[in-house]
């Protein structure tokens, strides 16, 4: 299972709560604990602006920025982005119906000790450290989002069995800026998972 940015507390979750379905796991530019946050997620502009009740569903719903500009900005090779990979982000959110989570979800990342999701994030991070999951940490070298010296490293602490992390070119949209080679890494992840199988 690959867990990049939401799809890391998302993700893992599911593979806490199911470890039998999920043979091994893949983490890139994301987090699973509650606190501290990503320093970029307590600066008033442009993220708590961005998701601020009046403001978010005006700019995330109806303007679509994350899609447009957000990932525009989170990637290192943004003109291959604009020309060969935004017209697929601006498909799957084409109205403001379909782009709810992009204001809504972002809510719910633990700020400080009060926020609504604290007790979940505080049992992902103690159910990980139990976990034995095979793993592969893999991060962006330029992410500005989850920067590698505090959260990959966190995870190589909370995991210390996982393989990495191996850094790639990219900001927090590092499969754009890196899609083969990350690819490459997580093949041969598994390859060797299964000569471990076979032997």
């Amino acid at each position: 299972m690959v867990c990049h940015d939401w799809g890391g507390p998302t993700g893992l979750g599911f593979a806490m709560n199911n470890p039998e379905r999920v043979g091994a796991l893949s983490v890139m530019s994301t987090w699973a604990w509650p606190t501290p946050p990503a320093e970029f997620h307590t600066r008033i502009f442009p993220w708590r602006t961005m998701h601020a009740p009046l403001v978010g569903p005006y700019l995330l719903g109806r303007h679509n920025v994350l899609a447009r500009r957000g990932i525009y900005l989170s990637v290192v090779g943004r003109d291959k982005f604009r020309s060969e990979a935004q017209a697929v982000y601006d498909a799957v959110l084409p109205d403001a119906e379909t782009r709810l989570l992009t204001w809504v979800w972002p809510r719910w990342i633990p700020l400080d000790d009060t926020a609504r999701a604290q007790a979940r994030f505080t049992w992902l991070e103690a159910e990980l450290a139990k976990s034995k999951l095979p793993t592969l940490i893999i991060w962006g070298r330029e992410d500005e989002v989850f920067d590698a010296a505090t959260f990959a490293e966190r995870f190589k602490r909370l995991l210390p069995h996982a393989e990495g992390p191996h850094m790639v070119t990219g900001r927090h949209f590092l499969q754009e800026d890196s899609g083969p080679e990350i690819a490459r890494l997580i093949a041969a992840f598994l390859d060797r998972l299964d000569k471990l199988g076979d032997a």
